[in-house]
């Protein structure tokens, strides 16, 4: 985004412009311009706007995805190997005992040489057994629910990428957020200014010292080098939004916000172009410009030479104080 100061231009340029200030008026292109910037419109010929590097083209129409800014963490694939097979061993012991337990009722309900004390005792284990499984198994989703979510064939494939470092799981912290409203399933890290996709896993339950909602992201065919522990900036893909695509020349801001140039239309050929500051709401950046609302597909928007119009704008107010 552009952010323009106040500056004037030189006076054997002003004179070359010739520019004049028009008040606005009632048509409809005129009533579309900003009340909050300032009455006078900059006029310009045609010579004047090449000049100077007037371009007008109209918006595109397009959608994009908002970025959420992340801080993401390289997680340590030993310690996922570790937490499942404690996971899978607790469930043995519990499947076990279960078995077991289920031997010494039979035998002693048939009165088969299984007594009392032993069916306490396998009682005991089996109780115990379970226990263990199930804090295993919420260990595992408190530190890797996404992946507790996800169906056994496809944990599995996540599990073996991973520990053969085909992929790379990361979690990426939303700093002062602690919750996630907007649904995603795209991310993108920034290695060393390459852009490489990740796929969000889910939203993880346990949080950091940064105290923050965090995601599970998978990376597939990470860069070589990048391993546990290593910090990177993510962007957080989210449901595409509708708006209107400028360049970033195009969009001006000051005390009032972000605003273009629009080209009104001429009630005569022979009139000079007047170009009116209207007023937009940035949505998001995107590639090389900005996604906007508060323009129509079928304006005239000035998308090279704004910041001459909006300092010629500045000198005809400057020029209006001195006569006074």
């Amino acid at each position: 985004m552009k952010v323009c100061a106040r500056r004037v231009l030189p006076a054997a340029c002003c004179a070359m412009l010739s520019v004049s200030l028009i008040a606005i008026g009632d048509d409809d292109d005129d009533k579309a311009a900003d009340a909050s910037h300032q009455a006078a419109q900059p006029s310009l010929n045609s010579e004047q706007q090449h000049a100077v590097g007037i371009v007008v083209a109209h918006p595109l129409v397009a959608k994009a995805p908002e970025r959420i800014e992340a801080l993401g963490l390289v997680l340590d694939a030993t310690t996922l190997i570790s937490d499942m097979g404690e996971t899978a061993a607790a469930a043995a012991a519990e499947h076990a005992a279960s078995a077991e337990l289920a031997r010494l009722h039979a035998l002693h309900a048939g009165g088969a040489g299984a007594s009392l004390k032993m069916l306490e005792a396998a009682q005991a284990d089996q109780a115990k057994a379970q226990a263990q499984a199930e804090i295993a198994a919420a260990h595992f989703a408190l530190h890797w629910g996404p992946l507790a979510a996800l169906p056994v064939g496809a944990r599995q494939k996540v599990i073996e990428a991973s520990a053969s470092g085909r992929s790379l799981l990361l979690r990426a912290d939303l700093p002062g957020r602690h919750t996630v409203g907007a649904t995603t399933s795209q991310a993108v890290l920034d290695v060393d200014g390459i852009q490489v996709p990740g796929r969000v896993l889910g939203v993880l339950r346990q949080t950091t010292e940064l105290q923050s909602v965090g995601l599970l992201i998978e990376v597939p065919n990470a860069p070589a080098g990048l391993g546990p522990g290593a910090r990177i900036p993510v962007a957080l893909l989210t449901a595409e939004r509708a708006g209107l695509l400028l360049p970033r020349d195009a969009v001006l801001y000051d005390e009032n916000g972000a605003y273009v140039y629009k080209q009104l239309k001429k009630k005569t050929e022979a009139e000079k172009a007047r170009y009116a500051p209207v007023k937009v709401n940035l949505l998001l950046p995107f590639g090389d410009g900005w996604l906007v609302e508060g323009v129509d597909d079928d304006d005239n928007i000035v998308v090279h030479g704004a910041g001459v119009l909006w300092s010629l704008q500045g000198v005809g107010a400057q020029q209006n104080d001195d006569d006074d």
